[in-house]
């Protein structure tokens, strides 16, 4: 059974609608897919739909990546087996998306002096639903020709500490964590080896979430060494924390596609071992 508890749709910045991105998950067999759009539960309505309509085999986890700010990094906590329903989730992602609004505007108004126009209206026109992240502005300045590649766009405007580049204004871990288990569901740190920070913060992150009551980290990820794999998994096992895999597929590429190179170590305790587990 191929799980992969990391998934983007068109609902935030990936580039497949809800139900494209079932089929594909089926197409490419995986058994169990989580959707996790950024700060928005949107898309999983659509999701199950197709899934029950085309009677597909595979299972669905509701899901929600909701992005922190820690120590002045951003951090990314998504949240397992949640009810797309509850009132409080759905209140604090919905102040979630409107500083995604105000940060866009804030990125656009940069651009502007830089002599690049309007690329917040191009953002929002390009954004299928209502969240606007940078990654629909670096689509935006690709397309025009500004830079010659996408991560071109963040390394000369959008990236931290880059001309473009506003601070965001997230939630904290603490309160992603208590929201996604008032919400019924299960709290993992996202790609953990992903963030630029030494191992010493690394160990320091995940201490303190687990002190928050989290739940799980992304031990398995589609691009990675196998010693990134097994420090991750160590990390989640001292601090007695489940393990979970994803491949935070936002769009059909050689390397990151869904469910591709998706595994745990031994030492592991999968997240679908956790009483809270269940699907949509």
């Amino acid at each position: 059974m191929i799980y992969d508890l990391h998934s983007h749709t068109t609902a935030s910045d990936g580039s497949l609608t809800p139900v494209e991105l079932v089929t594909r998950a089926d197409v490419r067999q995986v058994g169990v897919l989580a959707v996790t759009d950024h700060d928005t539960v949107d898309g999983l309505t659509a999701a199950k739909r197709e899934i029950e309509l085309k009677k597909l085999k595979l299972k669905l986890v509701n899901g929600v990546e909701i992005s922190t700010k820690w120590h002045g990094f951003e951090i990314h906590i998504v949240g397992l087996c949640i009810d797309p329903e509850d009132s409080v989730l759905l209140s604090c992602l919905d102040t979630q998306l409107k500083h995604r609004e105000i940060r866009a505007q804030s990125m656009s108004d940069k651009l502007e002096k830089k002599g690049i126009e309007n690329v917040y209206q191009e953002a929002r026109e390009m954004a299928v639903g209502k969240c606007v992240s940078r990654t629909h502005f670096a689509k935006v300045l690709l397309q025009r020709g500004v830079v010659s590649n996408f991560d071109a766009a963040f390394k000369k405007y959008l990236g931290k500490g880059k001309s473009a580049y506003v601070s965001p204004n997230w939630m904290d871990i603490e309160t992603a964590v208590k929201i996604i288990k008032r919400a019924g569901g299960i709290a993992v740190i996202a790609h953990p080896i992903r963030y630029d920070m030494s191992n010493k913060w690394l160990a320091k992150l995940v201490a303190e979430f687990a002190e928050h009551g989290g739940d799980a980290l992304e031990v398995g990820l589609s691009q990675q060494s196998p010693n990134q794999r097994l420090h991750i998994s160590t990390l989640a096992s001292n601090h007695d924390l489940y393990s979970s895999q994803g491949s935070d597929f936002h769009a059909p590429a050689r390397w990151t596609d869904l469910g591709k190179s998706l595994y745990l170590t031994e030492q592991c305790k999968p997240v679908w071992q956790h009483p809270k587990w269940r699907f949509a």
